[in-house]
C-alpha cells in the first residue's frame, strides 16, 4: 500500500525545486509521474515554477470543487506511479482525502509540497488535512535573515509586514505583496507583536 506523504516548509524552503527534481528521478528510472496544483495558485499559469527558474508543465489544475476521483481526472490515473501536488495548502479537505484514497486503494504514491501555515500562522485547509491524514512528513528548512532556521511566513505589503487580509494573494502577480521567511522570535516582534499595537 502507498503512502500519502507532506513535505512542507516555509517559503523559500526549496519545495517546488524538490518536487521537479524528484519528478525527474522517478522519470529517470521509467516511473510516471502526474502533476498536481490548485487552480489559486496562479504563479507559472499551466507550469510548476521554481522561484531559481526551472519549470515543468502541469498535468492537473484542480478547481476547487473538483475531485480527483471525478471521471475527468480517473482515467489519468491509470499507469501512474507517482503524484506530486505543489502548493498542497491551497487543496480542500475533501481534495486532500481524494489523494488519500487514491494512495491507499490505487496503489499510487501521493507526494504534496506546501507550506505548513498562513501568514497568520493558522494552517490551511488543506495543510491542515495533510498533517491529519498523511502517513509520512518532512520539513524542508531554509533560514530566517538573523541566520536562525525559519518556521514562519511572513507577508509584506509595499514593504511592510501585515497581519490582516486575503489569505489567498500570490506573490509575483501583485507587484507589491513578498512573503518572507521568519524565525519563531523574529515573527514574534516583527509581525505578531506587532499587530497587537494596532
Amino acid at each position: 500500500m502507498a503512502n500519502l506523504e507532506y513535505r512542507y516548509g516555509p517559503m523559500n524552503s526549496g519545495k517546488s525545486m524538490s518536487l521537479l527534481q524528484m519528478a525527474y528521478n522517478y522519470e529517470e528510472n521509467n516511473k510516471k509521474v502526474l502533476l498536481v496544483k490548485s487552480v489559486i495558485d496562479t504563479k507559472g499559469g499551466d507550469y510548476l515554477v521554481s522561484r531559481i527558474g526551472p519549470k515543468r508543465k502541469i498535468q492537473i489544475k484542480l478547481d476547487k470543487n473538483e475531485s480527483l476521483l471525478s471521471d475527468k481526472y480517473i482515467g489519468m490515473l491509470k499507469n501512474v506511479d507517482a503524484i506530486l501536488v505543489d502548493e498542497a495548502q491551497f487543496l480542500t479537505t475533501s481534495q486532500v482525502e481524494d489523494l488519500w484514497i487514491i494512495a491507499k486503494t490505487k496503489n499510487i504514491s501521493v507526494i504534496c509540497f506546501g507550506l505548513k501555515t498562513n501568514f497568520k500562522s493558522e494552517f490551511f485547509e488543506g495543510s491542515k488535512r495533510l498533517f491529519e491524514l498523511a502517513d509520512k512528513f518532512k520539513e524542508l528548512e531554509t533560514i530566517c535573515s538573523c541566520g536562525v532556521k525559519a518556521r514562519f511566513n511572513a507577508r509584506k505589503v509595499n514593504g511592510k509586514f501585515i497581519f490582516d487580509g486575503d489569505e489567498f494573494v500570490i506573490d509575483g502577480e501583485n507587484k507589491s505583496v513578498k512573503y518572507v521567511p521568519l524565525c519563531s522570535k523574529c515573527y514574534l516582534n516583527k509581525v505578531f507583536l506587532q499587530s497587537k499595537k494596532m
